[in-house]
Order: C-alpha cells, then structure tokens, then sequence
C-alpha cells in the first residue's frame, strides 16, 4: 500500500509536469507563429494557474460535471452507515457524500487526500444493489482514498479536458485565425505544421495517460476492498450486476471516465474500445474476485 501511495504521489508530479511542459509548449509555438512574445509568459502563467486549480479544485469540477449532489444521512441513511463503519474499520476520515441522480449503477471516488475525500454513488447503485454489494462497492471507492488513488485519477480529469480545449483552439487559430508573422517564410509554415500536429496528437496523449494509471488501480482497488469487508463475493456480485445493466450514465464523459468503479459507457465490444477501454475487463475482474473468495 505505501508503494503505491508513493506511486500515485510521483504519477501526480509527473501529470503536472506534462500538462505545464505542454501549455508552455504551445505558448511558444503561438508566439513565434504569431511573432509576438507576449504569449508565451500568457502560457506559462496559465500553466501556473492550472496547476493550481487542478491541485485543489479538480475533485469539485468532476463532481460537478457528473451532476453529483450532496447527500444528508437521512436521505440515504444505509450508504452512510456502510460507509462510516468502513471508515472505522480502516481508520479514515468519513468522506464527504454524494448522490449522481442515474439509474446506471455506479460511483467514484475523488479528492486531493483522504481528509478532502469524496464518494459519488448514483441512485441506481443504492435503488439495484443488496447491502453486502453496496458495501463492496464503498469499499472499493474508500481503498482509491487510501491507496491515494483518488489526486491523480481527477487531477487527470482536468488534464484530458485541457488537453481537447487546447487542440480545438489551436485547430480553430490555424484555420480562421492567421498569421501575422513568419506565413510566408519555410520556418512559419514548419512551426505551423508542428503545432497542427501537437494539437491533433495532445487528446490521444492524455488518454495514453488516463489508460496508463486507471486499469492497474481498479484490481488493486478491488484487493483493498476486499480485505476491508472480507466477502469478495460482495463486490463480485455488485460487477455482475453492473455488467448485465442496460442503462449508460448519461452525465458520464471521456474525461470522467476513468474515475468510475466500471466505464461508464455500454456497448464497448469492438477490439480498439476494448484497447482503449479505461478499466479492465469486468470479467476478469470477478474471476479475480472469486479466486480470492476461493
């Protein structure tokens, strides 16, 4: 567990660096395309900015944008229980409660550390689910709070969407916006190819990174969850309730992706969503379970 706690704290580091080495990047680009070297301090203090906002808003941007509300003890009084005597039992704070008003079953974690933690659970989890797989489920999102899952995953939440906002507006800039210097030089259109080039590969970068830190956590979620409850049949149930679930989270998206316990989106069967897919096969994931029950 500390491993992967000191793992998750150098993967943070390195997602900052990225989204700073990109932004300053493109700063660069612009203010020699456009000849004028305000823009790239613009960048840099943007990136500055960024990293800010991403190291202690990001976990109210993803809930926001999944249409989490709060939630009080005497709307759903049983989530609160399973999830306190989790707490308890590991030695956690309680994390802050929400409910995602969809009848997809599903939930996440997110947060900076375990004392600014929050769990999202929609209300077809606590609508679908029995108590030992809702207590699964706690216990799956609670070991992301303390396997100190939960900064890296939203913090690269922020990094995808950046990312996609940046290459659209380099994309609209080369196409609508001009150049006021360099254009009828070899070195202008070269920086212009360039940054085209960038802003058409930074999505596919960020979802390389969502995919390299999202598969191999949920088995190790699902280990820790499972040493928390001691019924790996709990969770494994609540897979294969999630898994024949027709309904697709409506508020879910690219960005987001990555944080629930299972994706999001249905109908993932061909060979390349399967290679981009942001968890591992549900599958898999149950047969692991019940080895472990086993």
């Amino acid at each position: 567990m500390y491993n992967q706690i000191a793992a998750n704290k150098r993967r943070t580091a390195f997602l900052f660096v990225i989204v700073s080495a990109i932004l300053i990047g493109f700063g660069w680009l612009f203010s020699q395309i456009y000849g004028d070297p305000i823009i790239l301090p613009i960048f840099s203090a943007y990136a500055v900015i960024n990293a800010w906002v991403g190291y202690f808003y990001s976990d109210k941007i993803a809930l926001a944008s999944s249409g989490a509300q709060p939630a009080t003890l005497a709307q759903a009084p049983e989530l609160y229980h399973l999830l306190e005597n989790l707490t308890i039992s590991v030695g956690l704070p309680m994390p802050k409660v929400y409910i995602i008003d969809d009848p997809a079953i599903n939930a996440f974690a997110t947060g900076r550390d375990p004392h600014h933690a929050s769990i999202a659970v929609t209300s077809g989890a606590l609508d679908k689910l029995e108590k030992v797989e809702l207590e699964g489920v706690l216990a799956h999102e609670l070991s992301h709070v303390q396997n100190r899952d939960i900064l890296v995953m939203t913090v690269a939440v922020t990094l995808i969407g950046l990312l996609s906002v940046i290459a659209h507006l380099f994309w609209r800039v080369s196409f609508w916006g001009g150049r006021r210097s360099n254009s009828d030089n070899e070195g202008g259109n070269i920086l212009m190819l360039i940054g085209l080039v960038l802003a058409i590969l930074s999505p596919f970068i960020g979802t390389l990174i969502q995919l390299a830190i999202s598969r191999k956590r949920e088995y190790l979620a699902d280990a820790s969850g499972v040493l928390l409850t001691r019924y790996p049949e709990g969770l494994a149930r609540a897979l294969e309730k999630i898994e024949h679930d027709n309904n697709q989270l409506r508020s879910a998206s690219a960005a987001t992706a990555h944080l629930y316990i299972a994706n999001p989106f249905k109908g993932a069967g061909s060979f390349w969503q399967g290679l981009l897919a942001t968890h591992p096969p549900i599958v898999d994931r149950i047969r692991r379970l019940r080895a472990m029950g086993d």
